[in-house]
């Protein structure tokens, strides 16, 4: 393979496709050794052990965490007029699409005298994580904070590294002030997570961390749960699947890969492709487009673990779909119609040639927060219903019990759970006399 392309891999079969969805392999037990050691030194030394890590790891010394409302203020007023008006516009698209995600309480009559329902409520305290790192992703504020506005979360807690400067990015406060974020802290990594789980002298404990971050911050994610934080999902590093027929263009099947490809080294895109021919258009594409990149160097490094795969077998092409999960999908075809129902596994699909993943990332309206590294065969990508639980009703009358009573008996009965029917038996003989 030349530098600065995809490498291109011949027509597969079925038995080949789980060698050709491996995913940039990281070593999880160093992971899990440090996300182990700072999360013993938070709970230990709480903020202490916050600052020594956040100039180990960030290079900044940070006297005090959490962002004031004269930074917030400050952040308004220096942010570009346009820039505001980007960010508002995302918004107002975002919300759109997420309200009507509010269930609506149904009331199911079961049997006469019998009514069962279920009501949302909102998780109370959330820890949302905006990761810093290369670039400040002031749009994950906006996809983590407006689902949670809308659920009704009392107090949303944002974490985020500091720059250089120990400050946070304008545009990440500014996005913060629009979703109802309660209070800002400069820290970020395993410490951030540790520190939302544990809860510190400043920064508060809460019942739910959700957001994006490399694997570390997802190792420290599933390092929560062991405390009793639930999280959103285990998500890593990002992800793209592309499948072009022979009318794609190559110009913007390229510029979708570099897209996603700057995100970080790990990240990783799979094109499928009917013939050869368009495969090394895309190449070429890719070759031209990057020389005027300024992330060029982390591309080159996420072009070594991505790949043009050569499949004109519609069939085949699904079957990689789904066994690889994509964290976006896009299908660069007039027949993506045909797809749509023969799709299990993705997080987030693109129809058609114009719908670019990152409309998809800022403000086409749905949520760019989504299960990676094959989850989503089983997880979801962020919604409303990521920051409420549902509770169950049930109301049972003196009719209802008369009903069901003899059934739920039967049964305790045969489970060998005396009190649970007699719990039913003493109302049923009580209403006889």
């Amino acid at each position: 393979m030349q530098k600065n392309q995809l490498s291109i891999i011949g027509t597969y079969n079925q038995k080949t496709i789980n060698e050709l969805i491996q995913r940039p392999q990281k070593n999880a037990f160093q992971q899990q050794q440090l996300v182990v050691e700072i999360f013993d030194a938070i709970k230990k030394n709480a903020e202490k052990a916050l600052r020594s890590y956040t100039l180990k790891f960030d290079q900044v010394e940070i006297k005090n965490f959490e962002v004031s409302k004269q930074e917030m203020a400050l952040a308004k007023k220096r942010l570009p007029l346009a820039l505001k008006k980007a960010i508002e516009q995302a918004y107002k698209n975002i919300f759109k699409f997420h309200v009507e995600q509010k269930e609506q309480i149904k009331k199911v009559k079961i049997l006469e005298g019998i009514t069962c329902w279920r009501e949302s409520r909102a998780i109370e305290k959330i820890g949302m994580y905006v990761p810093g790192g290369t670039a400040p992703l002031f749009s994950s504020v906006l996809m983590l904070g407006i689902p949670a506005q809308i659920a009704g979360c009392k107090d949303i807690i944002l974490t985020t590294p500091p720059d250089p400067q120990g400050q946070i990015h304008d545009a990440i406060l500014f996005a913060a002030s629009l979703v109802g974020v309660t209070k800002i802290f400069k820290c970020g990594g395993i410490q951030a997570i540790a520190s939302l789980t544990l809860g510190t002298e400043n920064i508060p404990s809460v019942y739910k961390i959700v957001g994006p971050g490399n694997a570390f911050v997802t190792a420290a994610k599933l390092e929560a749960i062991r405390y009793g934080v639930a999280i959103d999902m285990p998500a890593g590093p990002s992800e793209l699947m592309i499948v072009a027929d022979k009318e794609a263009r190559p110009e913007w099947v390229a510029a979708d890969v570099l897209s996603q490809l700057e995100h970080g080294v790990d990240s990783q895109v799979i094109v499928v492709v009917s013939n050869q021919q368009i495969a090394h258009q895309i190449n070429i594409a890719i070759q031209n487009q990057l020389l005027a990149l300024p992330r060029k160097k982390i591309i080159e490094q996420s072009l070594l673990h991505s790949k043009i795969i050569i499949q004109k077998n519609v069939q085949l092409q699904i079957n990689l779909i789904n066994h690889y999960a994509p964290e976006h999908l896009i299908l660069s075809t007039d027949l993506y119609e045909q797809y749509i129902p023969l799709i299990q596994n993705a997080g987030s699909v693109f129809l058609g040639e114009y719908s670019a993943e990152a409309l998809g990332d800022y403000a086409s309206g749905t949520n760019h927060t989504l299960p990676t590294n094959g989850y989503a065969k089983a997880y979801s990508g962020v919604s409303v219903d990521t920051f409420v639980k549902k509770i169950t009703f049930q109301k049972i009358t003196k009719k209802g019990i008369a009903v069901l009573g003899n059934t739920v008996a039967e049964m305790a009965s045969a489970e060998q759970l005396t009190a649970h029917q007699q719990s039913v038996l003493i109302r049923m003989k009580s209403d006889k006399k």
